[in-house]
């Protein structure tokens, strides 16, 4: 269980420069690929996403969780869509958090999504649509880059996933609360861990608290921005280019003077979607580091660990 009544070790400060990836680039390709193979983790500009939808947002987000605590709810508990507070997952996680869970492919038919939904503004809601379709552009776009860098084939093997109505996408918006002038150490606000899908889309307002494991264990903060998206590399992805990219390790920690909002999208492939190591990219399947599973099977296996476990190893020969 992540416990967050005690302070966590302040992480080293480190000369690694977070790769930065301009979008509208196509050469930029080349520089994902690196990023995903070193870091597992990278910053996109020139996204194409408008500011004053960012700025919509942010606004509305922060309005619902300032919401009376009863308001807020009506819309949960989260298991796993809806409202949530301080339970990260269904294994007794815990961290300073409240959060919103959506599937981004059919919320709105979610019974927990449409009582989310209730709590708050039709603009917020509209906002919220547009948003995820900008983050399902992205997530593709940045998948169809990886497999023109790689030669990838057949064509859009990895951004079909996301793209078609089935993709198992979800999007969550993480709220950390300011600490009060006699708290002055910082707990945990989300355990480190990995994500399972593909690859994930981070947006967050302009405060600290976002770190990375780097591959000798050494955590690293990373400078906020809040004009741009971070992309982090899944456990998916890292088994479908076998090893090649890794899935990186991450955490928040709570920020003393100002709250931290963070919207991230999760890009899923569909429930029966078979992940396992590219033919193109490992022709023998001797050397296939992992065995084959669905990404359906490989989730309900996630939801039976804890946060911080070592899923892959599910996956592994």
């Amino acid at each position: 269980m992540v416990v967050v009544s005690q302070p966590v070790p302040k992480c080293k400060r480190s000369s690694v420069l977070i790769p930065v990836v301009d979008l509208a680039d196509p050469t930029s390709k080349t520089q994902i690929v690196k990023a995903c193979e070193e870091l597992g983790f990278f910053k996109v500009v020139n996204h194409g996403v408008r500011p004053d939808l960012l700025t919509k947002m942010e606004e509305e987000a922060t309005k619902f969780f300032a919401l009376f605590q009863s308001l807020k709810d009506k819309a949960g508990p989260a298991d796993p869509f809806g409202y949530g507070s301080k339970r990260i997952g269904l294994k007794g996680d815990v961290g300073c958090v409240e959060h919103i869970l959506l599937n981004a492919n059919n919320h709105l038919s979610s019974t927990k999504s449409t009582a989310v939904f209730r709590q708050i503004p039709a603009i917020f809601r509209e906002a919220v649509e547009e948003y995820m379709e900008e983050m399902k552009g992205m997530s593709s776009k940045v998948l169809e880059m990886v497999e023109e860098a790689l030669g990838i084939e057949p064509k859009e093997k990895l951004s079909r996933l996301v793209k078609v109505k089935e993709s198992d996408s979800c999007f969550r918006m993480n709220y950390y609360k300011e600490k009060e002038e006699t708290q002055a150490k910082e707990e945990i606000g989300f355990g480190e861990h990995t994500d399972p899908q593909l690859i994930s889309v981070l947006r967050s307002n302009d405060t600290e608290g976002l770190q990375i494991c780097l591959k000798d264990g050494t955590w690293v903060p990373v400078p906020p921005d809040h004009s741009s998206f971070f992309v982090f590399v899944g456990d998916t992805l890292q088994v479908m280019t076998n090893g090649r990219f890794k899935s990186v390790k991450h955490r928040v920690l709570t920020n003393i003077k100002r709250s931290r909002l963070s919207m991230i999208y999760f890009a899923g492939p569909p429930l029966a979607e078979k992940i396992a190591p590219l033919a193109c990219l490992v022709p023998k399947q001797e050397d296939y580091l992992y065995k084959e599973l669905t990404w359906s099977q490989y989730k309900s296996y996630g939801y039976k660990t804890k946060l911080g476990d070592y899923r892959l190893g599910l996956f592994e020969k």
